[in-house]
């Protein structure tokens, strides 16, 4: 991911502290565990050729990754549904990769209706696009749509009446990149409003640009788009702190939360993704699926 993308030497200076809790977080923080709270952990792709020898066996042919995907993670931010509508035949198949699991598919809206014209433009697309979603059944997770960095407030009412008019019962979540978002009064009206319309709010822990990383909880469920910098120091101290508040968050009233990483470098996402799942299993007192590391064999 290149938003938000800062040199190593940034890296030593950038304040990665997570922001304390906002007052809005109160109407959805009880203090009360939820009988089920449920998190999930995926990456953003399932063909990375380097993670074979790593966590896909040796000789895993590309068309077996998602089975060997699904063996490791039990969510993935599905990126690829950004860039074409599939079929739901094509759906239902990767569904049925995952049939045993108990893993989720977080597919990202459609480019064509968050980055070209208006977003009322877009109705058939949207509904295409939902009516494949579909195809996933029980394994469907959260949808999230990404506004590009130039859909700023003067537009709010548009993007308000887009998310007012999505069907009864949607999952869906939204990422905005407009810095005039995390200027009040619009940051306040912004996260107001999504709690009205029962939409959650994506918040997007990347360097370069900390007001993504806003903690607004809008809706019983996070989704959490960690950007990391291959295997940096400070992306193991972020994970940690990030164990602690969503620990703090499932046992004050949070129902389900998504952790997805985002690596610069995804050869080492699997590293990565091992020490978050062991700190989140620890921390938050879970069992959630650690993936399996494959070390090289030694060089002599």
């Amino acid at each position: 991911m290149e938003f938000g993308k800062v040199s190593t030497a940034a890296l030593e200076i950038t304040d990665f502290a997570l922001p304390p809790e906002p007052k809005l977080n109160q109407a959805i923080l009880t203090g009360v565990k939820a009988p089920i709270t449920k998190l999930f952990v995926g990456a953003s792709q399932w063909g990375v050729k380097e993670w074979v020898g790593k966590i896909y066996p040796k000789g895993t042919p590309a068309t077996r990754f998602l089975d060997e995907y699904v063996k490791n993670f039990n969510s993935i931010e599905l990126n690829a549904t950004h860039y074409k509508i599939y079929p739901p035949e094509t759906i239902q198949k990767w569904a049925e990769r995952a049939a045993d699991k108990h893993f989720r598919f977080c597919p990202k809206l459609f480019q064509e209706i968050t980055h070209k014209g208006a977003l009322k433009d877009h109705d058939n697309l949207l509904y295409a696009f939902l009516q494949s979603a579909e195809a996933f059944g029980e394994h469907l997770g959260s949808i999230f749509m990404q506004l590009p960095e130039w859909f700023g407030p003067e537009r709010q009412t548009e993007l308000y009446d887009f998310l007012e008019a999505l069907p009864p019962g949607t999952d869906f979540f939204i990422e905005v990149r407009h810095k005039d978002w995390f200027l009040e009064p619009q940051q306040t009206e912004l996260f107001r409003t999504l709690q009205d319309l029962n939409v959650g709010a994506v918040i997007t822990d990347v360097a370069g640009r900390r007001d993504c990383c806003h903690m607004q909880l809008t809706v019983k469920k996070a989704l959490i788009r960690f950007v990391a910098n291959s295997l940096h120091p400070t992306d193991y101290t972020r994970i940690d702190a990030w164990a602690e508040r969503i620990r703090y968050w499932l046992d004050n009233g949070l129902q389900e939360v998504y952790f997805m990483l985002h690596v610069q470098d995804e050869t080492f996402t699997p590293e990565l993704s091992i020490y978050a799942t062991e700190r989140l299993n620890e921390v938050c007192r879970l069992n959630l699926p650690v993936p399996v590391w494959k070390a090289p064999p030694e060089l002599f």
